[in-house]
């Protein structure tokens, strides 16, 4: 009898402890929501397009004959900040804590960082989704400092500012804001797409490095116009579309919050760009294309923070002034004290970013997202007093930390192009291309846009033979 009863039961053991593993994996794959992962993945492919629309965006703005430094800048930081990325960026961004200020290197080289889900950042979709997500935004972050040095910045220094900002600078933020245990985030901040991480950080730095390098060559008694308006208003098409991806996505989830964040991004974008157009029209008399994609990108800046805790009317509210305020720190504040932020980085993302972050503290509602927190408007002014917090310490440690690497790559090489090469233009003195050579002399021109005026150094010097 016993041993009848060994033969039926030892088949169901071995049957038992061989489907048990099947089984665990199983229940790890039933975690992934499909639905969510195929969202955020598409999200961060939005995202990603974002920096070759931001490379459009600058590039219609410089002079022709600076347009491919600024796309070759845009697209190297792609290349660039994904293999930091993934040695030690995002481990020192989202890894495990380390006093609260940035994450160790537990999770260098993406070690454990696999296909199965990490609870502490989202539940339903892959590690590695939630860590391409974030790639995406540690790219255009450092992309958008671009515009502040634009055509005088030497591409060797480019480069080592760009891999030491994004190390010194970017990761350790983002740790404080969005990794567990971060020291903001364990205060309360809310930042829920970048407002302090992205915009402050980048617009503050931006602000430095054009206070460093200086003035360009002619700025203030020259006419310094943008070369091709419709390639920059191509370029803001693509930053707002790509905008849904940066804030929805950040929802981590295809769900009603990402719809809320969807819906008051485009909102406060399009009351934006009304108030800056009217502001505009009000100050000089005529309301422009630039000022019309200059104020939707001002509004988009202003939404990000507060994109996952504010309603459609406080939207419209943060629109509104956003507009206004971004457009007089580019008017005003910019020709009173006369810096040359070339491409306005800290008048739309540093003034901007700097807006929305306090206007979270605000308008944020648990009505919209009960994983957040009320604002002043709602009845709670300590998340005001949380929001100024954030927005002091990123703007000192991004402007302390600015100095510090540019200063420290000044002594190893030259910041800015000579004067002659910055008089040809930094696509021929930098990368030896030029982005219109089928042009010819004498062809028509608008006011806005001299062939004449920016090809005459290259020909002086094509003369002496020194690029045919």
């Amino acid at each position: 009898m016993k041993k009848s009863l060994m033969r039926s039961v030892f088949p169901l053991a071995i049957m038992f402890l061989l489907i048990t593993p099947g089984l665990a994996g199983a229940s790890q794959e039933s975690a992934i929501d499909t639905g969510d992962t195929a969202f955020v993945m598409i999200s961060a492919a939005l995202v990603l397009i974002m920096t070759p629309g931001l490379a459009l965006f600058y590039g219609g703005m410089v002079r022709r004959k600076n347009v491919l430094s600024i796309l070759m800048q845009c697209f190297i930081i792609m290349c660039l900040v994904s293999v930091q990325w993934v040695l030690f960026g995002y481990s020192f961004a989202f890894g495990p804590d380390l006093g609260h200020i940035i994450g160790s290197l537990k999770w260098a080289g993406l070690s454990g960082v696999g296909q199965s889900p990490f609870p502490d950042y989202s539940a339903t979709i892959p590690h590695q989704v939630f860590m391409l997500f974030q790639l995406m935004f540690a790219i255009i972050t450092v992309g958008l400092i671009i515009g502040s040095f634009a055509e005088r910045m030497r591409f060797p220094a480019f480069l080592i500012f760009a891999f030491l900002w994004t190390t010194i600078v970017y990761d350790p933020l983002a740790h404080w804001v969005w990794g567990v245990g971060g020291w903001l985030r364990n205060l309360g901040a809310l930042d829920f797409a970048g407002g302090t991480v992205v915009h402050i950080s980048s617009g503050v730095s931006g602000l430095i490095a054009a206070l460093i390098l200086g003035r360009r060559k002619g700025y203030g008694s020259e006419s310094i116009l943008p070369h091709c308006l419709p390639m920059t208003v191509l370029g803001a098409a693509l930053l707002w579309f790509g905008w849904f991806g940066f804030n929805a996505g950040s929802a981590l989830a295809a769900n009603g919050l990402a719809a809320s964040a969807f819906m008051v991004t485009n909102t406060a974008a399009a009351m934006a760009a009304l108030s800056w157009v009217f502001a505009e029209w009000l100050h000089h008399g005529k309301p422009t294309m630039l000022g019309a994609v200059s104020g939707g990108v001002a509004g988009l800046v202003a939404i990000t923070p507060g994109s996952g805790f504010v309603g459609p009317m406080s939207a419209l509210a943060i629109g509104l002034v956003a507009g206004i305020i971004c457009y007089l720190a580019v008017s005003v504040l910019k020709t009173r004290f006369g810096y040359d932020d070339s491409l306005d980085v800290f008048g739309v993302h540093g003034v901007g970013g700097t807006w929305g972050a306090l206007a979270t503290g605000l308008f944020a509602s648990t009505a919209v997202n009960p994983a957040g927190a009320n604002g002043l408007f709602f009845g709670n002014p300590g998340q005001l007093l949380i929001q100024l917090a954030s927005v002091v310490a990123t703007w000192v440690f991004a402007a302390v930390l600015t100095t510090v690497i540019l200063k420290a790559i000044s002594l190893v090489t030259s910041l800015r192009v000579s004067a002659d090469d910055e008089e040809q233009g930094l696509d021929l003195s930098q990368h030896g291309e030029d982005s219109f050579a089928d042009l010819v002399i004498g062809a028509p021109s608008m006011s806005s846009f001299s062939f004449i005026e920016d090809r005459a150094p290259v020909l002086k010097e094509s003369s002496a033979g020194i690029q045919h």
